[in-house]
């Protein structure tokens, strides 16, 4: 789990905070810049560091009033298996609410923080306080089977009056919970063990009885992680929440040198293993050794891992080369934002409607592969995004690849050149495919070929380019 977040709005509020930290070493205090002095962390606005850190994951204690954490954490809840807990602490210490992530141990943290404070946690959840534990979130080391109806109604019954059998080598957090227990009652829970295929016990699975099952024995444990992730073209405006927390966690960065100087603000006090270009399938089988002893490794990719990125090198080491060490990573794509959307969001909607993206370089494929993937693309009408449209080795292809598509393609036919996208130096500008010339390109350049219906609009000042969402 990731680091608590403690978050106060006065100077007032670090006492309390500093108290959590003494049974919460790893936890941070997140103070506002303009009324605090001595917090670990400062921020600016309340709402959107509270956004952010819930959405890495971070639980998370307001030491604030309960409605400022709700009204800026309403629109994020989607899932509440997938929330942190999420707690209210009045300023002075005297009330203590948790809010949010009662699947995910926020009753008790609660019930740790109230001893802590001399208070009672203000514990709402009906079949907590009632049983004194929690059978949609069961303790690390054991999983539910079922689905959550399931075990909403199984629940609802008990909380009615129907009675519960335990069956199976009882795990103490059952045993020793208030669950009603009978000899011979309607409702049952059985604890099974990992080593039972899930096909074997399927059929019993119902509103009326309940499997848990023993996690990974500490043998089968995965030893490392290994992570893809894609940082987006490079502003940092367009990294997502997921990918800032995996480089958040990450001990070990992996990746070609320009790409990671795009994270280098994540990089301070972590290892680096920079390399040059072309050398994909060496830096996927450095970051999977890595994992295997144990360390949080990221490979740094731009755009989207899975778009002509690092995400394919990696399965292609796996499906090609046999290492029995690499079975036990955990391995974790990250998508990101692509060039080709970054540079059509910046002009306009010119992928509105069926698109493809071809690359020109024949690196890892001949020239008569691309050459046919052009001319079916440009007959059936995609949009077409072009990456690697030329190099100081490459500057023969764009041409060719402008010939096949004029077989198909009007001349005046709208073209979109989205350079350095995200970076220092970007540049969109709007040109027609008879335009198109070597010149106006290079490898940071993704070009936007429009299909027969993309439209170029001149509105006031400004020129915007889309494809109707529509075939008339």
């Amino acid at each position: 789990m990731k680091p608590l977040a403690i978050i106060i709005l006065g100077e007032k509020s670090i006492a309390i905070s500093r108290q959590i930290q003494t049974i919460i070493p790893e936890a941070i205090i997140y103070g506002l810049a303009s009324r605090t002095q001595t917090a670990d962390h400062q921020y600016d606005k309340f709402s959107e560091t509270v956004s952010e850190l819930f959405s890495q994951g971070h639980p998370i204690i307001g030491v604030c009033a309960a409605g400022i954490l709700i009204r800026s954490l309403a629109p994020l809840l989607t899932d509440k298996r997938a929330e942190p807990p999420v707690i209210a602490i009045a300023e002075d210490g005297s009330a203590l609410v948790p809010l949010l992530g009662g699947l995910n141990g926020a009753n008790d943290l609660a019930r740790q923080i109230a001893k802590l404070l001399q208070v009672q946690a203000a514990i709402t959840t009906t079949g907590d306080l009632r049983f004194q534990t929690a059978l949609l979130a069961p303790p690390v080391g054991y999983r539910l089977l079922n689905d959550d109806e399931h075990a909403k109604t199984f629940l609802a019954d008990l909380l009615a009056g129907k009675s519960v059998q335990l069956i199976g080598d009882a795990a103490p957090w059952l045993s020793e919970s208030n669950l009603p227990f009978a000899d011979h009652a309607t409702h049952r829970i059985e604890v099974i063990s990992d080593k039972i295929a899930l096909e074997a016990i399927a059929s019993k699975l119902s509103s009326t009885y309940l499997i848990y099952q023993t996690e990974q024995t500490q043998d089968q444990k995965i030893t490392g992680k290994l992570s893809i992730i894609g940082t987006g073209p490079g502003a940092a405006k367009w990294m997502s929440p997921e990918v800032k927390a995996i480089l958040e966690d990450a001990t070990d960065f992996v990746g070609y040198k320009t790409y990671i100087n795009l994270v280098k603000e994540f990089t301070r006090g972590k290892t680096i293993h920079a390399s040059d270009n072309r050398v994909e399938l060496d830096r996927a089988r450095l970051a999977l050794n890595l994992a295997t002893e144990g360390k949080t490794v990221v490979i740094v990719s731009s755009g989207d891992p899975g778009i002509y990125g690092m995400a394919a090198a990696v399965f292609e080491v796996l499906d090609h080369e046999s290492d029995s060490k690499w079975n036990q990573i955990d391995i974790h794509v990250a998508p990101g934002i692509s060039a080709a959307q970054a540079a059509a969001a910046a002009i306009g909607a010119p992928i509105g409607h069926d698109f493809c993206t071809i690359s020109l370089s024949d690196i890892l494929k001949p020239w008569e592969v691309i050459e046919q993937r052009l001319a079916a693309a440009a007959q059936a009408d995609f949009a077409i995004a072009i990456y690697n449209p030329i190099s100081s080795q490459r500057k023969w292809q764009l041409p060719a690849a402008k010939e096949i598509l004029l077989q198909w393609r009007s001349p005046n036919t709208p073209v979109i050149l989205g350079r350095k996208m995200g970076r220092k130096g970007e540049n969109v500008r709007v040109i027609t495919l008879a335009e198109l010339t070597p010149e106006l390109a290079d490898m940071q350049t993704v070009i936007i070929i429009g299909s027969s219906k993309t439209k170029t609009l001149t509105w006031g000042d400004r020129i915007r380019v889309y494809t109707p969402r529509k075939y008339d």
